[in-house]
């Protein structure tokens, strides 16, 4: 079986050519390439893009996943599932522009994504990192607290949850400098979202430690917390407070196994005596 999309330029300089051989021609800086799939970054038509190329990750990988209770990234079809549901909830996120799924194995199947490069920008992991340092402008803290946290009320109730729900996925566009008043965030890496008629409050719950977990060390007050909570649930908020206390409260403990579970990983070794 296979179900392909192409926009320009592709759609006319792939015109006589098999796309799937052709995505493979393609040559750029390799971002990670591991378990079937490569990510790397393209120039054509002097243009930047992104592309994902899927070539089977094997019964062997799909059983490991399984067994660990984690849902393999079989293909490009999730993300590319994923960037139509967020366009249609007002989510701002990647423009594809060029897809392809060949096969039905899915141990073998070749799948591809290429989405425009969205440039300049920056992470909100890395423009938040020196907060604590250096504070931002009040009102600019608030529109980008308002911002993620109606981002992520979008996502929740449209059927979505992200499965990596972290700042380093939102990326702050600055072509112009960001203001209050004029705020581009779009949410990106998208292959692992799952899609539902509703989000059940276990993979909301997930998305929501993620997001409190990698913000925890850039500096918010209580009072930016309770500014996220006004505008991510449609109650007021001290009913939210009443409503959702027992949940919230296990949201800060799952955030800080995160942050233990990221410490153990990363911490440096410790310096051997000389």
């Amino acid at each position: 079986m296979s179900r392909q999309f192409l926009d320009e330029p592709f759609r006319s300089l792939w015109r006589d050519r098999d796309p799937h051989a052709a995505v493979e021609t393609l040559r750029g800086e390799v971002f990670r390439e591991r378990e079937g799939r490569c990510t790397m970054r393209t120039e054509v038509c002097g243009r930047p893009y992104f592309v994902k190329i899927y070539r089977g990750i094997g019964w062997r990988e799909i059983f490991k996943n399984l067994l660990t209770l984690r849902l393999p990234v079989l293909g490009a079809r999730n993300e590319w599932a994923a960037i139509k549901r967020l366009n249609q909830l007002g989510v701002a996120t990647m423009r594809a522009v060029a897809y392809g799924k060949r096969g039905w194995n899915p141990a073998r199947q070749h799948s591809f994504l290429i989405t425009e490069a969205l440039t300049p920008s920056i992470s909100l992991e890395e423009y938040c990192q020196r907060w604590p340092q250096c504070p931002p402008a009040p009102a600019l803290k608030y529109a980008l607290i308002r911002r993620v946290a109606d981002m992520a009320r979008r996502l929740h109730e449209g059927g979505v949850n992200h499965r990596d729900f972290y700042l380093g996925h939102f990326l702050l566009h600055t072509d112009t400098p960001p203001t209050p008043d004029a705020l581009r965030v779009s949410l990106i890496d998208l292959h692992r979202a799952q899609i539902r008629r509703r989000t059940p409050a276990r993979w909301r719950h997930k998305d929501l430690a993620g997001l409190y977990f990698s913000a925890m060390d850039i500096g918010l007050t209580r009072r930016d917390w309770l500014r996220f909570l006004r505008v991510y649930f449609p109650t007021p908020l001290r009913t939210t407070l009443t409503r959702e206390r027992r949940r919230l409260r296990a949201l800060g403990r799952q955030a800080a196994r995160l942050k233990l579970r990221y410490v153990r990983k990363f911490a440096p070794p410790p310096r051997q005596p000389q």
